[in-house]
């Protein structure tokens, strides 16, 4: 016996797909703490270089010692540590021309600098997925609530454009980002290996993922924790 298939869907959500655009549309995004806007390479690469590349830094308040820019930041990316401005530059305009996403600057609105840098990609309308990926974040900020506001701010924004399905993927090694993608309310769904040759080794790569069902709750979850922060 040949299995029934799934009723189909309804003409709203199918609609959608004509809706949205392949190369995500730029937008700014404002929490209480960071704010997420279109990343600009001539603007951006320079300070960004600034606070990712392990020197020790002080910009208002933010504070940091020395550090290694490859296990604290590069060390999972698709490129780093970088050497110079120019070099990280040519990165991040690689970011920026993705033909299926959308590269945002993170500034910290306490200091007014950029402080990360996350993007949409893989970008499918026409079946209502969309990937938070390519994640980066100074040492300045990690642990202090960055990526906690800045992923409920793209994932408010993804699923108010009417996605279905928003996808987290990390190397199965990075330990951090996986952590992450639980805390952040996303669910496991397993391990794709030789998924990826980056940097020369191989990556197999944890996939996670969110459903529109599931944002209500999960989005109430991260204000909840976000008001806990401010």
């Amino acid at each position: 016996m040949i299995d029934s298939l799934p009723d189909p869907l309804p003409d709203d959500v199918l609609a959608r797909r004509q809706q949205l655009p392949l190369k995500v549309a730029p937008v700014s995004l404002t929490g209480e703490r960071f704010h997420l806007q279109p990343l600009v390479v001539e603007r951006d690469a320079e300070p960004f270089h600034a606070v990712t590349n392990g020197q020790a830094i002080s910009i208002g308040a933010l504070r940091v010692e020395a550090y290694d820019a490859d296990e604290w930041v590069w060390r999972f990316m698709s490129g780093g540590p970088f050497a110079s401005v120019d070099e990280l530059a040519i990165y991040l305009q690689k970011l920026v021309d993705m033909p299926n996403g959308l590269a945002l600057a993170v500034f910290d609105r306490t200091v007014d600098h950029i402080v990360g840098v996350a993007t949409f990609m893989s970008n499918e309308p026409a079946h209502l997925k969309i990937e938070l990926g390519n994640i980066s974040y100074s040492p300045l900020v990690q642990g202090r609530g960055a990526n906690t506001e800045a992923t409920y701010l793209m994932l408010r924004h993804a699923f108010d454009l009417g996605y279905r399905r928003v996808e987290w993927k990390c190397n199965a090694l990075n330990e951090r980002s996986r952590r992450a993608a639980l805390r952040l309310g996303f669910t496991f769904e397993g391990i794709q290996d030789a998924h990826y040759i980056i940097k020369g080794r191989n990556r197999d790569t944890a996939w996670f993922r969110m459903l529109d069902h599931e944002w209500p709750a999960v989005k109430a979850a991260l204000e909840a924790r976000l008001e806990h922060q401010s």
